[in-house]
């Protein structure tokens, strides 16, 4: 029988988690920067049937996209260090605490990354009006 089986159980689905949760964020990454360029080439399209029609907020949503992307990768990264630090502490014997300082960082990255979205995505609906 695993020592501490549960805890390691718990562990483990944690970690799960944290890589699904990943591949969202890079999944939504990768499709703010496909819709970015699917805007883009509607526009030249529009522009060669001689309609004019500008892209507001220019490649704010491909490198949103971008940004997402490494978010993402860089959560998996997290994950992955923290469960194995996590493990190591299950099978250690003294207590240890630690800081969610990186978890904090991350989270303010999203915070921010969601604003920018919600304000590009808003300069975009008023631009289009």
């Amino acid at each position: 029988m695993i020592r501490n089986f549960s805890d390691h159980a718990a562990n483990e689905r944690t970690f799960l988690a944290w890589v699904r949760t990943a591949i969202a964020v890079m999944a939504f990454g990768f499709l703010v920067a496909r819709f970015n360029l699917f805007l883009k080439i509607a526009a030249q399209s529009l522009a060669g049937s001689g309609r004019m029609m500008a892209v507001p907020g220019g490649g704010f949503g491909g490198v949103a996209g971008v940004v997402l992307i490494v978010a993402g990768t860089v959560m998996v990264a997290i994950a992955a260090i923290r469960f194995i630090r996590t493990e190591r502490a299950i099978d250690s014997a003294e207590p240890s605490a630690e800081g969610a300082h990186v978890d904090l960082a991350l989270a303010a990255l999203m915070v921010v990354l969601g604003i920018a979205l919600v304000l590009y995505l808003g300069h975009t609906l008023l631009a289009a009006l």
